[in-house]
């Protein structure tokens, strides 16, 4: 079993950057797919970006596409959400998550394991 710990969240202006940090304890990351999903106030948790065990394969939602990019480090046992360009509609709890798959997916109901969350908000 794998405990997930976001980090790197805040308060950052429309149109600028920040990386969020996923890092894991209790079993070696590289035996996971893992995503990123968020939740904004008031709506349902939706997906934002999955990468395969070996980081070679990554999907993202057309909302984030382009602007974010997730990436791992298996022997830090962490992954990264890259965000660029953020917009006040990217403001939202973000959490990661684990799935025992090989490629990770869109559905939540694919990741057994997850965060707690970092808060972002992105002011206008």
């Amino acid at each position: 079993q794998v405990q997930l710990v976001e980090s790197g969240g805040g308060l950052v202006e429309a149109g600028g950057s920040l990386r969020l940090s996923c890092a894991a304890s209790g079993r070696a990351l590289s035996t996971y797919a893992l995503g990123w999903f968020r939740q904004a106030p008031g709506k349902q948790r939706e997906f934002v970006a999955r990468i395969s065990r070996s980081g070679g394969s990554t999907y993202y939602a057309d909302s984030v596409k382009g602007r974010f990019t997730i990436s791992r480090d298996n022997a830090k046992n962490t992954v990264y959400l890259a965000m660029d360009s953020l917009e006040p509609e990217d403001t939202a709890v973000y959490y990661c998550a684990a799935s025992t798959g090989v490629r990770g997916s869109y559905s939540e109901n694919a990741y057994a394991y997850w965060g707690k969350g970092t808060q972002l908000t992105v002011s206008s």
